[in-house]
């Protein structure tokens, strides 16, 4: 949709897509047409970057110009790179995409707090739910966004220092596994991104968010609790202490060293306005009726 032509630093990507997500830009060069036709595909509505300016930009090229036809592969760069970042076929190219969003995120986000969590949020109120790979919070927060719940976040929870707010960041939901049959079941096919195979997290749908989510990223809510989820155990519920909180909260973020003590002073609040509980579960909906205790707890 948009296309054209970008310089990064010395090299001309061949195709160019700009998006905003939440407070974000991003511009994204590609030296082949079909990730950014992905990316089209699944930030169709979303806005560009304001005034045209993004804060991170994004490359997918060949490291080899032979890689660009022959078994093409996709190297993933920008604004902040790491030496050894690992390549993609270009059947995933946008996968290469997202990753390349994602580490610009992590290298270079000062001006929010992030935190790797799902966000969802009712009545100016957010719940943020922290987990690593494999607690299944993508999938639950889908569902939830399916039941009443506004989409605010999949991947990072980034929260504004100077107000405590946390700021929308409504990406396509990055599904896996199990957890794409489970939301496919419950949305038209047009809400559900291309279907990748054999990635290095085995098989990886998006879920587009609806219009009325992209409308309202714009507003922030406040922290009303923090859920540690965590899928494959029997039901269970219980308190977290500040200090392990704490703990468990610096090791979510992937800026909360480079802030120094602002960081520490966004946890510390953070914990103080939201408690914070972990929650057990076997299936999403034992999943979506524990967010819900905890919400009429609240």
């Amino acid at each position: 949709m948009w296309a054209g032509c970008v310089r990064t630093g010395v090299l001309t990507m061949r195709h160019v897509f700009s998006v905003r997500v939440g407070p974000v830009g991003f511009r994204i060069g590609s030296d082949w047409r079909a990730p950014i036709a992905a990316l089209e595909q699944v930030y169709a509505d979303y806005p560009r970057p304001q005034h045209d300016i993004p804060d991170f930009t994004v490359r997918l090229f060949a490291a080899r110009a032979w890689q660009r036809f022959v078994r093409p592969v996709v190297t993933i760069g920008g604004d902040f790179a790491l030496p050894e970042t690992a390549s993609l076929p270009l059947s995933q190219g946008l996968l290469a995409a997202e990753m390349a969003m994602s580490l610009q995120m992590a290298l270079g986000q000062r001006r929010y707090l992030m935190l790797n969590a799902a966000v969802v949020e009712r009545d100016g109120q957010a719940i943020i739910l922290v987990g690593g790979a494999g607690a299944g919070k993508s999938t639950l927060a889908a569902l939830l966004s399916l039941r009443g719940w506004r989409l605010m976040a999949d991947e990072f929870a980034l929260i504004d220092p100077g107000t405590g707010l946390v700021h929308a960041f409504p990406r396509p939901v990055s599904l896996k596994n199990a957890g794409i049959a489970t939301v496919a079941a419950e949305v038209p096919a047009r809400r559900l991104g291309p279907l990748m195979k054999g990635t290095p997290e085995g098989t990886i749908r998006h879920l587009i968010p609806d219009a009325a989510t992209i409308a309202k990223m714009d507003t922030p809510a406040r922290a009303a609790a923090i859920l540690f989820p965590c899928l494959g155990h029997a039901p269970a519920a219980r308190d977290v202490t500040p200090s392990d909180a704490l703990v468990r909260l610096t090791q979510a973020s992937s800026n909360f060293v480079a802030l120094g003590g602002r960081g520490f002073d966004v946890l510390k609040d953070l914990i103080r306005a939201a408690p914070a509980r972990a929650i057990d579960y076997p299936d999403a909906d034992c999943a979506i009726d524990q967010v819900e205790a905890a919400w009429a707890a609240l």
